[in-house]
């Protein structure tokens, strides 16, 4: 304490002592004077400022603790403006993002546009009947009954709207023939106006079904006989062996599911 009012007296000394200085430079003002003058004024100024200051060095917050407080105060105040204007998400802005999710969605494909994609754009198109269109599996069975399985029919319809379809089947005597023209006919599928009667072929042996189709020369066959779809891939662009397993030899031209309207329905 005794120091401060020392250099504190010191001062009113060199402050009286700068007086009659200034007054004795008054009468022989120059350049040079007045720059004296204006160095002395700003160590003065410095000096007291200097000793005016806090004398223990300010204590800083470490810098972690510093951005932390910092984000905290910010996080404070968002969330008390948050509070006080009452701003919640707006019902209408929910809805119109909803809109927005269901315009961008992927717009799902019509059976015909799937039937004419797994068809390679294939416009010739031969099929058995037995297992694929129709529910009975052999000839024999052929006797008794022929019936259209109603899963098949869409597909089998819009296969017919663009595709020349030829439909044909092994059979033991001409009622059995008579009997699967009428389940096509009953099921609809001559009204389509893709498929006629004539189309439907029948033979009394496999060889003949595979000369049939071997004549027609189709992009596609459709087929449940594995040893028959064997034999045409070397002449038959695409096949489609309908079947519960795999075949046992399969050519690389030649596709394998379990029905008609599943291997449509795998896109």
């Amino acid at each position: 304490m005794a120091d401060k009012d020392d250099f504190l007296q010191l001062i009113k000394r060199f402050g009286a002592f700068l007086t009659v200085k200034i007054s004795n430079l008054l009468h022989s003002l120059d350049s040079r004077s007045v720059g004296a003058i204006a160095g002395l004024a700003f160590a003065v100024v410095f000096t007291w400022r200097l000793w005016r200051s806090p004398s223990g060095p300010q204590r800083r917050l470490p810098k972690r603790q510093a951005a932390t407080s910092s984000s905290s105060g910010v996080r404070n105040h968002s969330s008390a403006n948050v509070a006080t204007s009452g701003i919640t998400p707006s019902s209408e802005d929910s809805n119109a993002q909803n809109v927005i999710d269901e315009f961008f969605q992927p717009v799902k494909p019509t059976l015909g546009q799937i039937v004419r994609q797994r068809l390679s754009e294939g416009r010739k198109v031969t099929c058995r009947l037995l297992g694929v269109i129709l529910e009975e599996t052999n000839p024999e069975e052929l006797q008794q009954q022929a019936t259209v399985r109603s899963s098949v029919l869409e597909v089998l319809l819009e296969i017919t709207k663009f595709c020349d379809l030829y439909l044909m089947e092994r059979v033991l005597d001409d009622e059995s023939e008579r009997k699967v023209l009428l389940a096509l006919e009953n099921a609809g599928v001559f009204t389509s106006g893709g498929l006629v009667k004539d189309k439907v072929l029948f033979c009394s042996t496999e060889i003949g079904r595979t000369s049939f189709v071997r004549q027609l020369e189709p992009d596609w066959h459709i087929d449940t006989n594995p040893e028959i779809t064997f034999q045409l891939a070397r002449f038959i662009k695409y096949q489609l062996h309908v079947s519960a397993t795999k075949p046992e030899r399969t050519a690389i031209n030649v596709f394998n599911s379990t029905s008609l309207e599943q291997f449509f329905g795998s896109v």
